[in-house]
């Protein structure tokens, strides 16, 4: 894999020269906007990096952007991958490894996700603490790339503790439903059913989605400090469910997402 990256690096370098960005941001349900405050140096397409995946959820651009985001450098992934698109755990992780190799030092997530907690409602913001891994592979499966890291990582503290508790002040400031959470991640592409939101419920987590888990679990292997944050699309804990479309969840991320644009935008200039 290593020369892959380095051939993806090197593309991308001379694009963008000597610009190294301290911060990588993945761009996920409730956090494309973030693209409107940064200010711009470089834009590419996914296409036009040599192997580079192609996201194919429409509502997903699949552009690396290049630039600054209160006085810090950046780059940020307009549109994740995810399993559920039929790519492997080291396609869906592969923008990461590159981003490392850029000079990244820090990762910061977002997603969308659906209640398991009763306290935490649609609308609500989760600030990930911890999470549970229900996806049925693991992206450092398989011969270990030692450039990056060990064969077997710690992974005791896969948010970093600092970002969380500063993530929590930033949102009590503004005055923001936040809770700490644990993220439950499964392959989708489907929504649960009511006994797997319910189990899901029981084994500890508060909240469930189809994606981050695997970056996380790569970011960790390369000692990336992480810093994740979800906006609640749908609640899953009613005993009697009502069908969520693409539309409301879609809708409800967007109705969040300036909220949690001024919180990642005040985390990163604490950084």
């Amino acid at each position: 894999m290593y020369h892959l990256i380095e051939e993806s690096v090197q593309s991308i370098r001379r694009k963008i020269g000597d610009f190294t960005p301290e911060f990588g941001v993945i761009l996920g349900t409730g956090l494309g906007k973030l693209v409107d405050e940064i200010e711009i140096e470089f834009q590419m397409m996914y296409s036009n990096i040599p192997n580079f995946p192609i996201s194919t959820v429409e509502f997903h651009t699949g552009k690396l952007i290049f630039g600054s985001l209160n006085g810090r450098k950046v780059v940020a992934m307009q549109g994740r991958l995810h399993y559920y698109e039929g790519y492997s755990m080291s396609e869906i992780t592969f923008p990461i490894r590159v981003m490392k190799v850029l000079g990244i030092q820090k990762l910061f997530v977002s997603n969308a996700s659906g209640s398991l907690n009763p306290q935490i409602l649609k609308g609500d913001i989760g600030i990930i603490d911890d999470h549970i891994n229900l996806l049925p592979d693991n992206p450092l499966r398989g011969a270990n790339e030692s450039n990056f890291g060990p064969r077997f990582p710690d992974m005791s503290q896969p948010y970093n503790f600092k970002m969380i508790e500063q993530g929590l002040q930033i949102a009590a400031d503004f005055g923001f439903r936040t809770h700490k959470v644990v993220y439950v991640s499964t392959p989708g592409p489907n929504l649960e059913t009511r006994a797997e939101y319910n189990y899901m419920r029981i084994i500890g987590g508060d909240i469930v989605g189809m994606s981050t888990v695997p970056e996380v679990i790569v970011a960790n292997h390369m000692n990336i400090p992480v810093f994740a944050i979800s906006v609640i699309t749908d609640e899953g804990f009613h005993a009697q469910l009502h069908p969520v479309s693409l539309q409301e969840i879609v809708a409800v991320a967007a109705e969040a997402e300036p909220k949690l644009t001024k919180i990642l935008k005040e985390l990163i200039a604490l950084q």
